[in-house]
């Protein structure tokens, strides 16, 4: 075949073309790749492959050759070679030295039998000797063992120990230097204690008229506690105002946040937020005390040049009262004098502060908001006070179906009446929401639940002790889930004390884990917790699901 062929190529239905085609030969022989014949035609057919000119490689003067290798299969078999030996003896002519040789006699024949017997009985010594080279220690492993254990156990007990100690210094405390409303529930708490510890000791010792004097002098007392509780109030809410307009201000000049997508925090700075930044600082600046005559001048000028922006009454008066403090200062008037005036040039200013027009970062912030028409929504009328507020000053519980009295009256009720201390059960409660969170199920009811169904089902269910234990302690008690596998809820859930729980949550198998006795004690509980939340609204479509949930398992 020629190197070069020309083609006729039909493109159209009646047009030709000619192609010129070159042929390559192959320099090497192509492999047989299989193939089939007809058996009727007796043609053959060859599997054809087609592959693109190798590479050469270049020549570097050097003859390369290729090896193919093989595995080698290698087998050890033992053989006995033969080993040719002779001996030499004394003769006639011939002369060998025995002075090197030795004299060997044969020892006594030992059987098969007393040769295991004798393995046997030094192989009983070695398993002596380990047992007890194992024996020892596995002793001192579990004596190790104890010893960390009794040390974890004394520091468990000096921890819970100082822990108790803590918290009873905290509630010590407090009461010595009362400053949140918790702090205040503790206190009538204890005078109410103390009072029903007084009275049942005047009922048991005293009659007649010795009696009555007795509780004349009693009601003299608490009346006396109440006055010295009140001014200690006076004193907390004063302070606490000061701490809460500081944090108001703080948080109107904190910059915008927002989390990106890759976890990182972007912080921004508006007009506004500067604006309040700056009030912010002229504020904490105007409150101090104890400062030098010419920086406080230089601050009341910096409050003046910033208020007079805006020309109004407010603004006129702050001028009208820097004025005038910077007059009496100038005249040498004593410090102690001049305490009413500055009073008044702060509240005023913080007043500006709180003006949206001068202020517009400070109108999200606000509880009243700028627009009165908004004040029509979500309002409510307290029957106890007679007083429309706004819906969240209400404390509705989950079982209530009216509105009641607002968070005020009821604090007022509380602390004439019935004086209870419910922080323990609001620590709970916060501890239980925490816990519930960590679990990321998108659990619901434990939200729905507020401290006073929490507390009956704590005082009345429960018995105010843990299930386990009977610990009585409700500071170291948290509720936690039964079944860690389903959502909390009243009908699943155990009052354990903190140690306790974190074992129980650590159970894979209830059943093994605890007797029937005890389980059915719990389920009893369960059934009591869901009779009362059946009269709970909110919670009867869930507690309906749940029980649809368990038959189906």
């Amino acid at each position: 075949m020629p190197d070069v062929i020309t083609v006729r190529v039909q493109t159209d239905s009646d047009s030709f073309q000619d192609v010129i085609v070159k042929i390559e030969r192959p320099a090497y022989h192509k492999p047989f790749l299989g193939g089939f014949k007809n058996r009727i035609t007796g043609v053959e057919f060859h599997n054809a492959g087609s592959q693109t000119v190798p590479k050469k490689r270049p020549d570097r003067g050097i003859q390369l050759f290729c090896r193919e290798t093989q595995t080698v299969f290698e087998k050890n078999k033992p053989q006995q070679t033969k080993n040719t030996t002779s001996t030499q003896m004394a003769k006639i002519g011939l002369y060998v030295s025995n002075m090197t040789d030795k004299l060997i006699s044969p020892g006594k024949y030992l059987t098969a039998e007393e040769y295991h017997k004798r393995r046997l009985e030094a192989v009983i010594v070695l398993q002596t000797y380990f047992r007890r080279w194992h024996a020892i220690n596995v002793v001192q492993n579990l004596r190790e063992k104890k010893r960390l254990r009794l040390a974890w156990e004394a520091q468990e007990e000096l921890r819970r120990k100082k822990e108790k100690e803590e918290k009873l210094r905290r509630e010590h405390e407090r009461r010595l230097n009362p400053k949140s409303k918790e702090d205040f529930e503790l206190l009538y708490h204890a005078l109410e204690l103390w009072r029903q510890e007084e009275t049942e000791r005047i009922n048991r010792t005293l009659t007649g008229a010795e009696r009555k004097a007795a509780f004349c002098g009693l009601l003299e007392q608490e009346a006396q506690l109440i006055a010295s509780i009140g001014r200690h109030k006076l004193n907390a809410d004063e302070e606490n105002q000061q701490k809460a307009i500081v944090h108001f201000l703080n948080k109107c000049a904190q910059p915008k946040r927002w989390k990106a997508y890759d976890g990182r925090i972007t912080e921004m700075d508006t007009p506004y937020t500067l604006r309040a930044r700056e009030l912010f600082e002229i504020y904490r600046s105007i409150s101090m005390n104890d400062i030098p005559k010419d920086e406080r001048i230089d601050i009341l000028l910096t409050l003046r040049c910033t208020v007079k922006e805006h020309e109004c009454k407010l603004t006129r008066e702050i001028v009208e009262l820097i004025d005038r403090e910077v007059d009496l200062m100038s005249r040498e008037v004593k410090e102690h004098n001049l305490e009413g005036l500055r009073k008044r040039i702060c509240t005023l200013f913080l007043q500006y502060i709180k003006t949206p027009k001068f202020n517009p970062e400070v109108a999200r912030i606000l509880k009243v908001p700028p627009d009165p028409l908004q004040l029509y929504k979500n309002v409510n009328f307290c029957q106890s006070c007679k007083n429309y507020l706004p819906s969240t000053e209400f404390p509705v519980p989950a079982n209530s179906r009216t509105i009641g009295r607002c968070r005020l009256c009821c604090k007022l009720d509380n602390e004439a009446q019935q004086r209870e201390a419910l922080l323990k059960y609001k620590l709970i409660l916060e501890n239980l929401r925490k816990s519930e969170a960590d679990y990321q199920d998108d659990a619901k009811i434990v939200f729905l639940v507020q401290h006073q169904d929490l507390q009956y089902m704590i005082e009345n269910i429960w018995g105010c002790q843990s299930a386990v234990s009977a610990c009585s302690d409700l500071y170291d008690l948290v509720m936690v889930r039964w079944d860690k596998q389903r959502e909390w809820s009243p009908w699943n859930t155990i009052l354990l004390t903190k140690d306790e729980a974190d074992a129980h949550l650590k159970l894979c198998n209830l059943q093994e884990a605890y007797e029937e006795t005890f389980i059915h004690r719990i389920k009893h509980k369960h059934i009591q917790a869901k009779n009362y939340c059946a009269e709970i609204p909110a919670m009867t479509s869930l507690l309906r699901k749940s029980v649809n949930q368990a038959n189906a398992n």
